[in-house]
């Protein structure tokens, strides 16, 4: 059935396109979005997702390699060398110290073994162990030939502990370093720093770790008593929280002629990018003091409008999540309250043409779990996962549209499309299991399954499907599609290749819509991380016209490099080597030098 033949009346997602303009005339004449998702009552349904876990022993889980070389002095502690304190507050550092050594240290936490989830000879050793910053190096060595056509800087963040943990520690709490390398005239530099939060500054004044770390620290008795340590300081001058207390290590976005680094702790960064490659941190950046609370680490934004849509939870108090979007000036929406029960893990979401997908999932925060002795990050096993599709530019939450999908869990989203002639919406991404592994030690085998997730806003039915077939099954995480598609239906993804997990062993190219696969491997003892895919040109037809980047460290060597491969044919065009090891880490993106040209 084509599209022309489906009743705008009965089809909801034609509905919104063609109101779309009209809803985008409104909102320029600051009147309210007519764009409405049928209200139909719907019977509770199941749907299964096919990724089943297979159980083994959490021992069987890699430790990553340590060896001496890879892991740089840490800064030793400064006891008490607060710049500006007074003499109470001299006292009153000291004491607290000794009471956080004595107490929890040494009775809390010395009798309870931890996790390898939060033990930082596990979660900070090898390639995951922090470096120096770098001044930028130029007129690296290139083997083979940069296509001419990169033209930018890659920027990859990642978390870069720089104290020494003093107790547990994740891999998420690590303090956020932007690497980046500047490509032009088929030449290389490369260039790493801190982002200088707020956090950061604070430390490095007082010489040791003060900050409670979100996930490797606040469990059970031991993480209460050090929020009230915490809180005990700030009381007494010692800290100051109000400037945030984010790490801003996961996430990158360049908007509104800025670089954003973002964790959802907190709110986004400037770092600008100097002509020489290099990164100065401007400060937490507010949009002129339009956001007044966190943001996820995954905005969206979209090729088309260049507006940006984001989330924003809350842990403690209601409202548990609110939804808004920004202009591509910066004029930020007023907040959407998005009505949950309990607050919600959501690291990531989705967007399509007209509509934003918002997942309610079952991992979420109990902190009562914490004077039980245990973690406030929990599979809560009892609520069904669902989706929520509501209209980008809606006026109230009552616009939104749930659709139960249980069993499912995606810590990200691919990319997500309206399907006109199902009635549905697709929603692609990989569906992990057991769903609170990443913060929780489990004896069960972590499984990411690359799944196609149709939502039916009509019969509110969801189905589940994993993309890839039984023989080519393997962990797929931490990717992208073409940015220029980001929420139109899009053939391929490129995603790591999490073998040996968390180590990222190559990357895949994934036919959406055949499951055909295309590896490239990086080879014996060399691993890496997100790929990012670069487009040659917005306007071409071929949507996998780009190139791959992706930076790789070789494990026996321990020296890294940037390769880049032809993301049609998956050939190796070149490679950089770089002056420094880089550190596995998280996500990136590609600046081209036109845009930077107005950079803020």
């Amino acid at each position: 059935m084509s599209s022309n033949s489906i009743s705008s009346s009965n089809n909801p997602l034609l509905i919104h396109r063609n109101k779309f303009q009209q809803s985008r005339n409104l909102l320029n004449q600051k009147r309210p979005n007519t764009i409405k998702i049928p209200q139909k009552p719907v019977a509770p349904i199941v749907a299964t997702v096919q990724c089943p876990p297979t159980p083994i022993s959490s021992s069987q889980i890699e430790t990553p390699l340590k060896t001496k070389s890879n892991k740089p002095k840490l800064p030793k502690k400064q006891r008490n060398e607060g710049p500006n304190w007074n003499i109470f507050q001299r006292v009153a550092a000291s004491a607290l110290e000794s009471f956080e050594e004595a107490f929890i240290s040494n009775i809390l936490e010395k009798t309870q073994p931890l996790p390898k989830t939060t033990d930082p000879a596990v979660q900070i050793s090898g390639n995951y162990a922090p470096v120096t910053e770098q001044s930028p190096k130029h007129n690296l060595p290139v083997t083979g030939r940069i296509p001419p056509f990169l033209n930018g800087v890659y920027l990859r963040n990642g978390a870069n502990p720089h104290m020494e943990p003093t107790a547990g520690h994740h891999l998420f709490d690590g303090d956020g370093m932007v690497h980046a390398v500047k490509i032009g005239n088929s030449e290389a530099s490369y260039a790493c720093r801190f982002t200088e939060t707020a956090r950061l500054r604070q430390e490095q004044e007082i010489g040791r770790p003060v900050f409670p770390k979100a996930i490797g620290e606040l469990h059970g008795h031991s993480g209460i008593a050090r929020l009230l340590l915490f809180y005990t300081r700030s009381v007494c001058g010692l800290v100051d929280p109000t400037d945030g207390t984010g790490v801003a290590n996961a996430g990158l976005v360049y908007f509104n002629d800025r670089l954003l680094a973002m964790s959802e702790d907190d709110l986004p960064y400037h770092v600008r990018i100097t002509p020489s490659g290099d990164l100065k941190t401007v400060g937490r950046y507010n949009f002129d003091g339009q956001l007044d609370s966190t943001m996820i680490a995954h905005p969206k934004v979209d090729p088309v409008s260049k507006e940006m849509f984001s989330l924003s939870y809350d842990v403690i108090k209601k409202p548990y999540l609110k939804y808004f979007y920004i202009s591509p000036e910066g004029e930020k929406s007023p907040d959407m309250e998005i009505p949950l029960d309990k607050p919600t893990m959501i690291h990531d979401f989705a967007i399509t043409e007209n509509c934003v997908i918002v997942p309610d999932q079952q991992v979420v925060f109990k902190l009562e779990e914490m004077i039980r002795g245990g973690s406030p990050v929990v599979l809560d096993k009892e609520k069904t996962s669902r989706f929520g599709v509501l209209p980008k530019y809606a006026i109230d939450a009552s616009e939104i549209k749930w659709v139960d999908v249980p069993d499912c869990f995606c810590f990200h989203f691919w990319n997500a499309w309206e399907d006109l002639e199902a009635e549905e919406v697709v929603v692609i991404g990989s569906c992990m299991t057991p769903a609170d592994s990443i913060f929780n030690e489990s004896d069960e085998n972590l499984k990411s399954v690359l799944t196609e997730i149709r939502l039916n806003l009509q019969t509110g039915k969801s189905t589940c499907r994993p993309i890839l077939s039984p023989a080519d099954e393997m962990n797929l995480e931490v990717g992208m599609v073409n940015k220029n598609k980001l929420g139109r239906k899009t053939r391929y993804a490129y995603l790591a290749i999490a073998d040996p997990w968390p180590k990222v062993s190559g990357f895949a190219k994934i036919d959406l819509c055949t499951g055909k696969v295309e590896k490239h491997i990086y080879g014996d003892s060399k691993f890496g991380g997100e790929p990012c895919f670069v487009p040659r040109d917005p306007t071409s037809t071929r949507e996998d016209d780009g190139y791959i980047l992706s930076y790789v460290y070789d494990e026996k060597t321990s020296e890294s490099e940037l390769l880049i491969i032809n993301a049609a044919d998956m050939r190796l065009e070149a490679t950089v080597k770089l002056p420094s090891r880089v550190p596995y880490g998280f996500h990136g993106t590609f600046i081209e030098s036109k845009e930077l040209e107005t950079q803020a």
